[in-house]
């Protein structure tokens, strides 16, 4: 477990929802809240992300997302949770997974923060709906890439 990647994940909670933005307090997209915390917590990120649009991804179907977070993150099992673990999910059946949260309760209870359109960055519970929506589990590295 990262503790250092929950606590930062959970002091962005508040910040308003701006699509592309990734500015503790002023502004962050679920990608933007995942570059802000491994800012915070390792660093200089790998890459610069890309300018994007709200459906990127969905006219292919390439899956740039996941491929994005095996490039620089570590996949582990998807039931093999633990606190400030990366969860991708795929909103709809048949769609790209292009949404983005961290790990905070796990078991009875669990929680994962995200930064959610008409939310801003929230601690949501991981209830069923949203488990059934993970396809990926990921933890950020010891050090960055």
């Amino acid at each position: 477990m990262r503790n250092d990647i929950l606590t930062s994940a959970r002091a962005w909670i508040g910040t308003p929802y701006v699509h592309q933005a990734s500015t503790k307090h002023a502004g962050a997209d679920c990608l933007g809240l995942l570059r802000g915390v491994w800012r915070e917590a390792l660093g200089v990120e790998p890459v610069a992300a890309p300018n994007y649009t709200p459906d990127w991804s969905e006219p292919t179907g390439e899956e740039t997302l996941w491929s994005a977070a095996r490039a620089y993150l570590k996949e582990k099992p998807r039931t093999d949770a633990a606190a400030g673990d990366v969860l991708l999910f795929r909103m709809r059946a048949g769609s790209v997974a292009k949404h983005l949260g961290i790990q905070g309760k796990t078991g009875e209870g669990a929680t994962f923060v995200h930064a959610y359109m008409g939310h801003g960055v929230v601690e949501s519970p991981l209830s069923l709906p949203w488990q059934r929506r993970i396809v990926a589990r990921f933890e950020f590295p010891e050090e960055g890439k």
